[in-house]
C-alpha cells in the first residue's frame, strides 16, 4: 500500500455518461441541498423520536423510529449520488443547517409531541416541494436515474406527512 492511499481527497471526478459537465454540476447543487434538507430533517425526527412524551408516545416512537432509519438510507443513497455523477458530497453539520429547508430543532425548547408531529409532517411536505423542483433539474438535464430517485423520495416523504398530519388531525 502507497503511503499516499489515505491522502486522497474526494474531489471532482471524470464522468462521461452522457449528461453534460454543467448539467451535473447544476444536478449535484440540487442532490447537496437535498442532502442538507433529508439530513436536518432525519437529526429532527431522531431528537424527537427519543424526546417525544404523553399518551401518544408509543404510537409517534415507532414512527418516528420508521422514518428516521428511512431517512438514514437516504442520506446514502443522495451521497453516493453526487458522487456518481462525479462531485464531492456535501458534508458537515453547519453546512447540512445552512443549506437545509428544514430548520433545525432546538433542544433548549423541545416542543409537546403535538408540535412535534406539526413540525415533522410540514418538514416533509416542504422536502417533497423542493424535491419537486430537483426532479425538474434532472429532467431537463435528461438524467432519468436522478429524476427517478428523486420522484421516489417525493412519495416517501408525501406519505410520511400524511401519516403525521392524520396524528394531529381534529
Amino acid at each position: 500500500m502507497s503511503k499516499n492511499t489515505l491522502n486522497v481527497i474526494a474531489e471532482e471526478l471524470p464522468v462521461d455518461t452522457g449528461v453534460k459537465k454543467v448539467d451535473r454540476r447544476r444536478l449535484a447543487d440540487v442532490l447537496n441541498q437535498s442532502l442538507a434538507g433529508t439530513y436536518v430533517l432525519y437529526a429532527k425526527t431522531h431528537a424527537f423520536h427519543w424526546n417525544v412524551a404523553g399518551p401518544q408516545f408509543y404510537g409517534i416512537h415507532k414512527l418516528t423510529d420508521e422514518q428516521y432509519q428511512d431517512l438514514a438510507a437516504a442520506i446514502d443513497q443522495i451521497a453516493e449520488r453526487v458522487r456518481a455523477i462525479g462531485f464531492p458530497a456535501m458534508s458537515g453539520l453547519a453546512n447540512y443547517v445552512a443549506a437545509s429547508p428544514v430548520a433545525d430543532v432546538d433542544v433548549s425548547t423541545m416542543p409537546d409531541a403535538q408540535d412535534m408531529v406539526g413540525q415533522l409532517a410540514a418538514d416533509h411536505q416542504t422536502m417533497a416541494a423542493k424535491l419537486r423542483k430537483a426532479v425538474s433539474v434532472a429532467e431537463q438535464a435528461d438524467d432519468v436515474y436522478t429524476a427517478d430517485l428523486l420522484t421516489a423520495r417525493i412519495g416517501v416523504h408525501e406519505e410520511a406527512a400524511w401519516m403525521l398530519n392524520s396524528i394531529v388531525a381534529q
